[in-house]
């Protein structure tokens, strides 16, 4: 690799660092006035992803790494909540990376422009987990904000809800409807 190939990819990697800075304006419209960055929810759907491929078969890893490029794109176009998209038209997600991995080392932009590619286009189980994952990532977030006094979001629960495809997705947005968002505390406390 070049000096350019590496400089180009030390860049890319400061602008991925913007996401910890980029809050996910949608919670705005909620009245959450201090929401969660494009980063922290990215960071947890690639968990959701890899826990959903593992349950449903698919591979783990690459449903992770679906999900941790899947907002990637809003260090240059934002995040556009779903009302604001109908009035704005932005660049497609493959057409931002394109521009974002101008440079790198084609290996690593091959690599990323096809992962965006398939994260858009595509229909394999992984892709499907790492939407499921962005969905009920949204919905964990929102049921937390419910439960911290943030009443307006019930319309975020249960649009994720009904956009899950698969069974494990599904039974996972059962399962933390029915609960708390500090059921995980309240049961390390009954252990003792």
């Amino acid at each position: 690799m070049d000096e350019t190939e590496i400089d180009a990819t030390a860049r890319l990697i400061y602008e991925t660092g913007f996401l910890k800075l980029s809050k996910r304006t949608g919670w705005w419209l909620c009245g959450v006035k201090d929401p969660e960055s494009i980063a922290e929810h990215s960071f947890r759907t690639a968990i959701i992803a890899g826990l959903l491929a593992s349950m449903e078969g698919a591979d783990p890893a690459r449903a992770t790494y679906l999900a941790v490029w899947h907002d990637s794109q809003e260090t240059r176009v934002g995040d556009i909540p779903h009302l604001g998209r109908r009035y704005l038209k932005a660049a497609s997600n493959e057409q931002v990376t394109e521009d974002q991995t101008a440079g790198v080392p084609s290996a690593v932009a091959e690599q990323l422009r096809a992962l965006v590619h398939d994260y858009e286009n595509g229909e394999s189980l992984e892709v499907q987990c790492a939407h499921d994952a962005d969905k009920l990532e949204c919905l964990f977030q929102a049921i937390e904000y419910r439960d911290t006094g943030h009443q307006n979001v019930g319309g975020w629960i249960e649009s994720s809800r009904v956009k899950l495809r698969t069974k494990s997705a599904q039974q996972l947005a059962d399962a933390a409807v029915a609960m708390s968002s500090q059921e995980w505390h309240n049961a390390i406390m009954r252990e003792r």
